[in-house]
């Protein structure tokens, strides 16, 4: 049986990255996923925060700009927070570990996108801080990563996801479904 975990942190589920023809394959199912965690996380009071990028001028997510927006809709309030991020670490020059703390998070689920990118250094982070991870394979996204001649076929996204929560190590719970995942209330 999983632990359940006290928090659910949702990496950069913004409009740029999971929606339209620019969207991460799979993005309708990933959304549904996501959207399932954040379910389970309200109704049990669990601690939910959303990650939000902030993209360099010009990129898809870029402050202020309908790409950056996020997608799914946040219901702020004393255990829901939005979190503003410049780097891939939620954790680097944001006040999400305070917030953590805060609240006595000891386990966490981590859902959202880029799997290899902000999704992993966001996890790795926290299995460095002595939390409990719940990594839901069907629950976290990237891109195909293209092709280089000579040296390898474009990599389907279902795998680089893979690969990225595999290189985690194996103190993360990452080959567990979205329906093994459930919340508990501090």
């Amino acid at each position: 049986m999983t632990q359940p975990a006290d928090a659910l942190i949702v990496v950069d589920m913004q409009t740029a990255f999971v929606s339209g023809t620019d969207a991460v394959p799979g993005a309708g199912e990933l959304l549904a996923r996501v959207g399932e965690l954040l379910d389970r996380a309200r109704e049990a009071g669990a601690v939910v925060v959303h990650l939000q990028n902030d993209g360099p001028p010009g990129a898809d997510d870029e402050p202020e700009t309908p790409g950056w927006e996020l997608y799914l809709p946040v219901k702020p309030g004393p255990r829901e927070h939005v979190v503003r991020k410049p780097r891939d670490d939620g954790f680097d020059a944001t006040p999400l570990g305070e917030i953590l703390v805060a609240a006595g998070v000891r386990s966490l689920a981590i859902c959202g996108v880029m799997s290899e990118m902000c999704v992993h250094a966001t996890a790795k982070t926290a299995l460095a801080r002595g939390y409990h991870l719940l990594l839901p394979h069907d629950a976290h996204g990237t891109y195909n990563i293209p092709a280089i001649p000579g040296v390898s076929e474009e990599v389907p996204a279902h795998i680089a996801s893979r690969v990225a929560a595999w290189s985690l190590g194996n103190q993360p719970e990452n080959t567990i479904p979205t329906a093994s995942v459930t919340f508990a209330q501090l």
